[in-house]
């Protein structure tokens, strides 16, 4: 296996993902009322549907299907399926809205030395999974050096810093 060489690409960070969607307007609704997320200019150039928005520092950019009765539509929540993943304030609350919007969602805990981490998935419009969790509390150890970290975004640039740092004195 080739040594990672730190930023190769000199990333600075992730700036939106793309979703196929079978109604621009179902996504939005979801995205933006069950999410927060709030809807963004998007370039007039495009030829085809689709809306931009943004929340939480990221991009969701919504791509009406072609043949939208073609998707495939998931009914089971699969924790271990693709998906993007939200830290929240409180798990309570989360799990109490979602029961007033009639959100099927699944529950899951990962326990780590000692450390639980509670876990919410659930499904955009299209079947996309959604997870909410309290991961704040579960520390990034990376597998060079001894920097352990909480999962946010304050300590990520220390961290690259730390791993950038690691790779120089490993060269």
């Amino acid at each position: 296996m080739k040594e990672s060489v730190g930023n190769p690409l000199h990333l600075k960070s992730v700036n939106h993902i793309s979703l196929i969607c079978r109604s621009v307007e179902e996504s939005m609704d979801f995205y933006q009322n069950v999410l927060g997320f709030f809807p963004i200019r998007r370039p007039g150039s495009f030829d085809f549907d689709g809306a931009w928005l943004f929340g939480y520092g990221i991009g969701i950019h919504l791509l009406e299907a072609e043949n939208p009765e073609k998707l495939p539509r998931k009914k089971e929540i699969n924790p271990k399926d693709n998906h993007i993943s939200f830290q929240c304030e409180s798990m309570g609350a989360v799990e109490k809205k979602l029961k007033e919007m009639e959100i099927d969602y699944v529950r899951a805990t990962v326990e780590e030395g000692g450390i639980q981490v509670d876990q919410l998935f659930f499904h955009d419009p299209d079947g996309f999974m959604i997870e909410i969790c309290n991961c704040d509390s579960l520390p990034v150890i990376p597998l060079v050096g001894d920097l352990a970290r909480p999962c946010s975004r304050l300590n990520l640039h220390l961290m690259q810093n730390q791993q950038q740092n690691v790779h120089k004195i490993v060269k």
